[in-house]
């Protein structure tokens, strides 16, 4: 199961912490972990584009340390956009992905 870990300061993400695999299929194939490969990699490419100093983060596999830096009105709403992405995908694989806030 992929787990995916959302710490706030107030109404703030701070950080984003993804984890484990889907299960979902075979290595290679599964389409769990492609989708929130590609949700994750697509949206801190743009936040990146727009601010490369706005977050950090650590990769390894089968994990995905974000920590942001600098919150504005643009980089927030990509952030929120990705969480809300990982949250339609949790609700139609609640096996494969688990989302704690």
């Amino acid at each position: 199961m992929i787990k995916v870990l959302i710490k706030k300061n107030k109404d703030q993400i701070n950080s984003i912490t993804i984890k484990g695999h889907a299960g979902y299929g075979v290595s290679g194939e599964d389409i769990v972990c492609a989708s929130v490969s590609s949700i994750i990699i697509t949206s801190l490419n743009a936040i990146i584009k727009i601010d490369e100093k706005s977050i950090n983060y650590k990769q390894d596999e089968g994990f995905i340390e974000v920590n942001i830096l600098i919150h504005t009105e643009v980089l927030d709403i990509l952030i929120e956009n990705m969480i809300n992405l990982l949250k339609d995908l949790e609700k139609d694989y609640k096996k494969n992905i688990k989302i704690y806030e």
